[in-house]
């Protein structure tokens, strides 16, 4: 039995979200102020792009730019916002922090992942800078409700880190292992042939699903696009 590959799309608001779902999106990401890579959007904000579709919404959970909690006054304000976020229905989450020599922060994430009360969540690709990805999977292992990795391999994207991606693939079900790969950041269609012969089938874009760049909306023929390569219905491009 085939599985359908998973497609990601990144929304910042109502309009991205219903141009994503009418491309083909399974689920979206979540978030506000794309300049920091993506950070928390507002309890509004969710609220708006949860009426306006129907798809699973993934929520970033990040207050500043970097990987950092904060210390302890920035995961207060991250898990007075998770708080927020769950009163208003959000039900599935992004996060991931790491301390100043690259290890996970494991007590931000715990005391985050506690108010989430089980709920899925991703940890992003601050595993891409990660001093040491295996012993961070490890630590993780156990938490409830992560059952997805944010990655693209490497820092600087898919092209470097597709090596790496592959091998994490060949390891799926190893203790730290079990959780969806979910790849993105510079990901390009011509990449997915390689990531789907080893397994992957969990694929997240942002700038591709937006020709016309960061100011302007999602674009559903663009999303369509990587719907019907990821189906097999349309040959990869560059």
């Amino acid at each position: 039995m085939s599985t359908r590959a998973v497609l990601e799309v990144i929304a910042l608001d109502a309009e991205d979200a219903v141009a994503a779902q009418a491309g083909g999106a399974d689920r979206l990401e979540l978030v506000t102020e794309m300049a920091a890579d993506g950070l928390t959007p507002s309890a509004a904000t969710f609220a708006r792009i949860r009426a306006a579709v129907d798809l699973d919404l993934r929520v970033m959970l990040r207050l500043t730019d970097g990987f950092g909690a904060g210390g302890p006054s920035g995961v207060d304000r991250l898990v007075r916002a998770a708080g927020e976020l769950r009163g208003a229905g959000a039900d599935q989450f992004v996060l991931g922090f790491l301390d100043e020599q690259g290890g996970v922060d494991l007590d931000a994430v715990e005391r985050i992942t506690a108010v989430l009360d089980g709920c899925r969540w991703t940890f992003h690709r601050a595993i891409d800078r990660a001093a040491d990805r295996d012993a961070l999977r490890k630590q993780l292992a156990d938490l409830p409700g992560l059952d997805t990795y944010l990655t693209a391999g490497s820092p600087a994207g898919v092209d470097d880190g597709l090596p790496t991606l592959l091998a994490e693939a060949a390891r799926r079900g190893d203790p730290g292992y079990e959780q969806t790969i979910l790849v993105g950041g510079g990901l390009r269609l011509d990449h997915v042939p390689a990531l789907t012969a080893a397994g992957v089938n969990g694929f997240h874009i942002g700038g591709a699903a937006r020709p016309r760049g960061w100011l302007a909306p999602v674009s559903a023929p663009a999303v369509e696009e990587w719907r019907a390569v990821l189906d097999g219905d349309a040959p990869p491009t560059g």
